[in-house]
């Protein structure tokens, strides 16, 4: 038991040096930062974040715009004046969020088996009678072996998810596809006091989708990313401690 406890002993204490390490620049910063409001992000433009990467999917063939002669209108336009919704990289839109899904599952599994089986040797190629010479106890060939099982399962399983998002947010065009396809990326930020509430959408909208009022539902957003979340005093509490969460990582039981 000693051997085993000094074999551990340095496991640990290289954890624990592990999660100091991990958690040094972190922890330098929250007490650099004790008793002032969380910085917000500065405005940048989305091109040039890193890790920025511009989206690439299957285009069919443009089609060049036909004007027909002594016609004012345009093949396309849909409107006699210039339309003042976004189409160009740089335009703003207005996203409307309005989330509220609720999920509800529940099942329930029972099994049950039983297994009774009784086997008898009446004879054993005439050694059945030695079978007493060997085992000191009485055998009783007709009852040689006789085994009994039993086994239930059940099991049951509930699942009750409710969530309601409602919020609106402007979001920039930052790319046009060549099939008129319109990239869209939009952040907000709000800060109460101590925390800050950060909400993100990006996608791929399509023009003809887009309102007279220069607006769009998130559910005809393609590939939409919505997050919504927030960082600060309150989150901070909120979440796990650093060596909390390395031990729910590494630890095996």
């Amino acid at each position: 038991m000693i051997g085993t406890v000094r074999r551990t002993f340095p496991g640990m204490t290289a954890l624990a040096l592990l999660g100091v390490a991990l958690s040094g620049c972190t922890a330098l910063d929250r007490l650099s930062r004790v008793g002032e409001e969380p910085d917000l992000t500065p405005i940048e433009n989305p091109i040039q974040q890193a890790g920025y990467q511009p989206v690439t999917m299957p285009m069919p063939r443009p089609e060049p715009a036909l004007y027909q002669p002594n016609s004012l209108w345009r093949t396309g336009a849909k409107a006699f004046f210039k339309d003042q919704r976004a189409a160009n990289v740089g335009d703003v839109m207005t996203v409307n969020i309005a989330i509220e899904d609720q999920a509800s599952l529940e099942n329930t599994t029972e099994r049950s088996r039983t297994t009774t089986e009784t086997d008898s040797v009446s004879s054993i190629l005439g050694y059945e009678q030695s079978l007493g010479k060997i085992l000191p106890e009485a055998i009783d060939p007709t009852n040689l072996i006789d085994i009994d099982g039993s086994t239930e399962n059940s099991g049951a399983g509930t699942i009750d998810r409710s969530e309601t998002i409602e919020l609106k947010i402007a979001a920039v065009v930052t790319q046009v596809l060549p099939n008129g396809n319109l990239v869209i990326q939009g952040r907000q930020e709000i800060r109460v006091n101590f925390e800050v509430r950060e909400l993100y959408i990006a996608g791929v909208v399509r023009p003809q989708d887009i309102s007279s009022s220069n607006t769009i539902n998130y559910d005809k957003i393609a590939e939409a990313r919505v997050a919504y979340g927030g960082r600060g005093i309150i989150s901070d509490v909120q979440q796990p401690r650093l060596g909390t969460q390395i031990l729910d990582i590494v630890y095996p039981f």
